[in-house]
């Protein structure tokens, strides 16, 4: 997985960071499911809500029993 550098991304790099399809980011923003900055018609993302999307989805292990 690509490591989240600082300044804005696009849907593809955001994609990358992330492991989605960039078809199913647009759909995720388009449903208003993740957090998105509009700069005139761009989409863009801060490295900061890729990081909140991966620790969101974080299942933590099972201690050994």
């Amino acid at each position: 997985m690509q490591q989240v550098r600082k300044g804005l991304m696009t849907v593809e790099q955001f994609a990358e960071a992330v492991g989605l399809r960039p078809a199913t980011v647009r759909q995720k923003v388009w449903r208003r499911e993740i957090e998105f900055v509009r700069i005139g018609r761009a989409i863009r993302f801060k490295p900061e809500t890729a990081e909140k999307l991966i620790d969101a989805g974080t299942v933590p292990a099972r201690e050994a029993q």
